[in-house]
């Protein structure tokens, strides 16, 4: 806009005077009413205390060389200096790397990490496959914590096994799992045990324990939460129920509370994701009977009122018939 106003102006007053008129530079304007072709790039000079051409290509034939082709510049730069040579600085090294020649990244020939797969486990049944976690509540003094450990059927949502402790630990764990299994009555080859990487999670004591099983075991990728969902979530249920303390006075006031949620969760919480029915109904075989008798139920609701059921006679929630951890593409919603 001000190169038109300049451009309107000129003819009458001239382009220094418009330019001081406007506020603009008039070596721009002058500039910019030049044709491209008119005004060639100017090489630019050399500096005197540039490389040289031969020093340059020195450079980097030594960069590039066998020895030195994964290292950063700095890293070759002191092993010259400390076998008595010097070529160029590190910024010149560089510099000499840049898009010219395609070489600043990582050098270093590093170690990558194998791709970890998904997770994919399919539970059609209760006791086919578990869910396991580890996590903080907060004790009576700042930094203080004892550990709850659960273990959840991803069927049932049912936790089979639960325990609190002063600390994480891998015995514990091991323990925690044997009993779980003889109580559930477990057989070899039945059952998979799903965690994440944590410490007692990876541990060879319960490594062996399930390998001794004939349990198999699987873990999330790394930091990838959602691969345990069910434990996760059951966690989230357990936190934000109402009465949970923001602090536990001891490791006795945990428990407690602990043993009155797990009995409210696996008998009288409705779960959204099997029907909403309770855990304890899934897992012990009795969602048919449930359904049938909600069914019933719902029956006679319509018969006595069918004009307040506009589009379809009620119907309840289906009966849970498989979960899934990471359910590949092409699955069918119901598995």
């Amino acid at each position: 806009m001000i190169e038109q106003a300049v451009d309107e102006l000129t003819p009458l007053i001239g382009t220094r005077p418009a330019c001081r008129a406007l506020g603009a530079s008039h070596a721009t304007i002058y500039r910019r009413r030049r044709p491209p072709e008119a005004r060639p790039p100017r090489p630019r000079p050399m500096p005197a205390r540039a490389l040289s051409h031969a020093e340059r290509e020195a450079v980097l034939a030594e960069l590039h060389s066998g020895r030195f082709v994964d290292c950063s510049p700095a890293q070759v730069w002191a092993t010259l200096l400390d076998e008595g040579r010097y070529l160029a600085s590190q910024r010149t090294m560089y510099r000499l790397l840049g898009a010219r020649h395609g070489g600043v990244r990582e050098r270093r020939d590093q170690l990558a990490h194998p791709p970890y797969a998904a997770p994919e486990l399919l539970a059609e049944r209760s006791n086919e496959v578990w869910s396991w976690d580890i996590t903080k509540l907060k004790g009576p003094a700042k930094w203080t914590h004892y550990y709850l450990y659960v273990i959840l059927d991803v069927f049932s949502r049912y936790a089979v096994g639960w325990t609190v402790a002063h600390r994480e630990s891998a015995a514990l764990a091991t323990a925690l799992i044997a009993q779980a299994t003889e109580q559930q009555k477990i057989g070899r080859d039945q059952l998979t045990i799903h965690a994440d990487r944590g410490s007692s999670m990876t541990s060879k004591p319960v490594a062996f324990l399930l390998a001794d099983l004939g349990v198999t075991r699987t873990h999330n990728r790394p930091y990838t939460s959602t691969d345990n969902p069910y434990s996760e979530a059951q966690f989230k249920t357990l936190k934000y129920r109402p009465g949970f303390p923001a602090r536990f006075l001891s490791i006795d006031h945990a428990r407690a509370f602990c043993r009155e949620f797990f009995d409210y969760y696996n008998n009288e919480h409705r779960h959204c994701g099997i029907g909403l029915m309770t855990p304890a109904a899934v897992h012990h075989g009795r969602a048919e009977q449930t359904y049938a008798e909600r069914a019933d139920v719902l029956d006679a609701a319509y018969l006595a009122t069918p004009e307040r059921f506009v589009r379809r006679p009620p119907m309840p929630p289906p009966v849970p018939v498989a979960a899934w951890i990471n359910r590949p593409d092409g699955e069918e919603a119901a598995h």
